[in-house]
């Protein structure tokens, strides 16, 4: 992790929080900063990871803005944690994507949908691709021949893994723990799947004032099993396909279908309540320079989950093909910027919540941790 103004800042905040230690039972963060005298730019980078942005210790700190210490420990992590994306991005020409995100990721789903939309029509010339279609197994694949959507698919989102893979090493060399065992790792596993520091103290986040509210963390509750529901969706029906030989569309109570419907409908119910929730926010909290980057990234998820449902509704019908690849366009883009995304958080987070465990194993927890 580099030096910057923002790990400057971070420095000296953690150094008073060290001192004072108010809110060592608000979240993993204060008990995991009690464990250092020193704070190098590896130890704030962990630190920045860790903190789900609760904003319970902003709301009761006593040395926050107006006062002249100005501590501000959400804000301060938020931009940290946002450099830390950009720092360990792989490979490293491409880091400078995490700068102009909304832009990026905009730019991705247009040329996502558009190249899709070409290959369609270059396959199904003059209107065949608005022709309706019975609902038959391998519909899908007149509009779209299913070699072409493995081929881009897996070449895709293999790519996506390797670099989060390559940025998830980078950030472990430098802020991860030496020694890990199977109790940590099942710790860290309860937290990640439970969202458990999203709850704060226990009463919840201070979402826009000094009122508890666990609001956000259902939101990512229902983002984040809905994210896992779609991506089951699509490896239960890549194995009808290739295993079973049963092809797309299935019928509407087939395993795929439920399990991308309703992974669907929490995605939309998570972006829209999250969109809504970011543009309301306390900016003195809330950066507003990361705020395209946030919007970007639901953006994203709103759409593959919004295009889903309306291939579902309308499968069958004239508009199929084109709704066909507009949805492949959208998940095209959300593959191909999945590595320089604010989706990333969720790798680094996660690895955070690991070197916690680890600390937590080998140290008596606090009343917060």
């Amino acid at each position: 992790m580099r030096a910057t103004e923002a790990v400057g800042e971070a420095r000296r905040v953690m150094e008073i929080c060290n001192a004072c230690r108010y809110c060592e039972g608000f979240c993993a963060v204060f008990p995991a900063m009690t464990l250092k005298r020193e704070f190098a730019d590896a130890d704030l980078s962990y630190l920045a990871n860790l903190c789900h942005g609760c904003r319970g210790c902003y709301y009761a700190c006593q040395y926050a803005p107006p006062h002249e210490w100005g501590v501000n420990v959400p804000a301060t992590f938020a931009v940290v944690r946002s450099e830390s994306y950009e720092d360990y991005a792989w490979p490293p020409k491409f880091a400078s994507l995490f700068r102009r995100n909304g832009v990026v990721v905009s730019l991705a789903v247009a040329l996502g949908i558009a190249l899709v939309l070409l290959i369609a029509m270059a396959i199904n010339p003059g209107s065949a691709l608005t022709t309706a279609r019975p609902l038959a197994p391998g519909a899908f694949y007149t509009v779209i021949p299913l070699w072409a959507m493995q081929i881009v698919g897996i070449a895709s989102f293999g790519y996506a893994l390797v670099a989060l893979g390559m940025g998830a090493a980078n950030f472990w060399r430098d802020a991860g723990a030496k020694k890990i065992g199977i109790v940590a790792l099942a710790m860290a596993k309860w937290d990640v799947l439970t969202l458990r520091n999203l709850g704060g103290g226990g009463n919840g986040c201070n979402d826009n004032s000094e009122r508890f509210s666990m609001t956000r963390r259902w939101l990512h509750h229902a983002l984040f099993y809905g994210f896992l529901l779609c991506f089951a969706a699509t490896c239960v029906g890549f194995y009808y396909d290739s295993f079973l030989g049963l092809q797309a569309p299935y019928h509407l109570l087939s395993v795929p279908v439920v399990l991308g419907s309703v992974g669907g409908v929490l995605l939309l119910i998570g972006t829209a309540g999250m969109f809504a929730m970011r543009l309301v926010g306390d900016a003195a909290v809330s950066p507003r320079e990361l705020l395209g980057a946030d919007v970007a990234m639901l953006m994203q998820l709103s759409l593959a989950a919004l295009t889903g449902l309306v291939l579902l509704a309308l499968r069958g019908t004239g508009a199929m093909g084109i709704a066909l690849a507009v949805h492949l366009g959208v998940i095209l883009s959300l593959f191909v910027t999945l590595p320089y995304s604010r989706m990333v958080h969720g790798v680094y987070r996660s690895l955070a919540l690991v070197r916690r465990a680890a600390e937590r194993n080998l140290a008596p927890a606090s009343a917060g941790d």
